[in-house]
């Protein structure tokens, strides 16, 4: 496992974790805050992440993060 943690472009802090590539997959689970109240919880997996390195993998993660977070809203 590894954590994340980062802000959204809308201003929703995140913080989780994610599982490191089974298959090329990583799963990834995320609690979301707005000024310190909670705002959620989302899940996820990134799929083709079989040949991704340390920093590819973790920018992977956090777009869909991102993307999941905003895309819903």
């Amino acid at each position: 496992m590894a954590d994340v943690s980062g802000t959204t472009s809308n201003g929703f802090a995140y913080e989780g974790e994610y599982q490191l590539p089974t298959a090329g997959r990583v799963l990834w689970s995320v609690t979301f805050r707005k000024d310190g109240d909670f705002a959620g919880i989302r899940h996820g997996v990134v799929r083709g992440l079989q040949d991704a390195d340390a920093a590819g993998l973790d920018e992977a993660v956090r777009r869909d993060i991102e993307s999941t977070w905003t895309m819903s809203r």
